[in-house]
């Protein structure tokens, strides 16, 4: 475990705290005046390996260099600000004063436009920025060139095996109430697919299309169809032979060798990919499958879906039931995807430089209009 100091005076400036894997949604921008809950579970931090925040700077700017930082098509702008920012949940900041003026462009909060808006209280230099306006996870960002890591003795943890994170582990569900700031009554809710699975599922989708080869993909029937299968058939051309893609990972079956592409999930500790006992890597006709990264929690639902009692029960509650009432109604919509963070990832594939899949995501206006994004 780590506590984070002030790189000018040495302050502790945050809890002890165990490092995770970056949420895929960390900077999701999520429907409009809607309050999201905090990003980071409390006793955590992750860190973001690219640059994200002000100064900005577009793509005419940057073009030359774009392969070079790991970019392969166009994009609106590129942040220029130092990698390595640590987001950590509000509560564990220690030691920290907000900065009034660096309030930003925020309605109902902080959006940490202006920069860092909070100080060291004790020397006064800008450390982090607390981020908690309408339509973002509210988070505490620190900025990689005023925060210094220190270890903390005998606080040392070691991530879950994959066979631990299987009776440990937490699924993420797929529908979740969604609640808006601004109303005259109050805060009012509405049933919505979940903006973790919007944003988990958009990274997902890019890695599909990578994989596709520019042919037709089907996935498993059921909830995974339902999220994928209709974008998939959209962005992709009609005609046999199709990629199939499938589930893996631990408690699975091992999928069968003319399987082209597997839907495993990444360690909620370390990020990495799971992988079987054969080599997993980029997709060839006679090669390993293409491994396409979903969030432990999302694919532990996909793969392990939560039953819903169809009806009340009589007697006693079974183990690990609260109520006895009817499942909670499902959205009104189809699924859509987090258009952002479908950008993101894509641009960052280096099959994004094949004409066929840059197309794509330089004419997303007609997916936009079918409700894809």
């Amino acid at each position: 475990m780590f506590v984070f100091i002030c790189a000018g005076c040495g302050a502790e400036l945050t809890a002890p705290l165990a490092q995770v894997a970056l949420p895929a949604h960390a900077h999701q921008r999520y429907g409009n005046g809607v309050q999201l809950p905090v990003l980071m579970e409390p006793g955590t931090f992750a860190v973001d390996p690219e640059p994200w925040g002000p100064p900005w700077r577009k793509w005419a700017e940057i073009d030359p260099d774009a392969t070079a930082r790991g970019i392969y098509a166009p994009v609106h702008a590129l942040s220029d600000g130092a990698p390595g920012a640590v987001v950590i949940a509000p509560g564990d900041t220690r030691g920290t004063v907000l900065i009034p003026e660096k309030r930003g462009s925020a309605c109902c909060g902080l959006d940490g436009a202006d920069g860092p808006n909070m100080a060291c209280e004790a020397c006064g230099l800008p450390v982090a920025s607390r981020i908690d306006d309408c339509s973002l996870w509210q988070a505490v960002w620190l900025a990689p060139d005023a925060v210094q890591r220190r270890a903390v003795e005998g606080a040392d943890t070691v991530p879950l095996s994959w066979a631990e994170l299987a009776t440990q582990g937490k699924s993420t569900p797929p529908y979740e109430p969604i609640g808006t700031w601004g109303s005259r009554r109050g805060t009012d809710y509405w049933r919505s697919w979940s903006p973790q699975w919007e944003a988990a599922a958009a990274r997902a989708l890019a890695h599909l299309l990578a994989a596709s080869e520019g042919r037709s993909v089907t996935v498993p029937d059921g909830l995974s169809g339902e999220v994928f299968q209709r974008a998939l058939d959209a962005l992709l051309p009609a005609g046999p032979p199709p990629r199939r893609a499938v589930l893996a990972g631990p408690g699975l079956p091992a999928p069968d060798l003319d399987v082209g592409i597997l839907l495993v999930p990444t360690h909620p500790q370390t990020g990495q990919a799971w992988t079987s006992v054969s080599p997993v890597g980029p997709a060839t006709p006679a090669g390993p499958a293409y491994p396409v990264p979903l969030p432990y929690g999302v694919w532990r639902w996909l793969a392990f879906p939560e039953p819903h009692l169809p009806f009340p029960t009589a007697g006693n509650m079974p183990d690990g039931v609260l109520r006895d009432d009817p499942p909670a109604p499902r959205p009104s919509y189809l699924f859509r995807f987090d258009l952002r963070a479908f950008r993101h990832t894509l641009v960052r594939l280096p099959a994004a430089r094949t004409p066929w899949l840059r197309e794509i995501s330089e004419n997303l206006t007609r997916q936009m209009r079918a409700r894809l994004f």
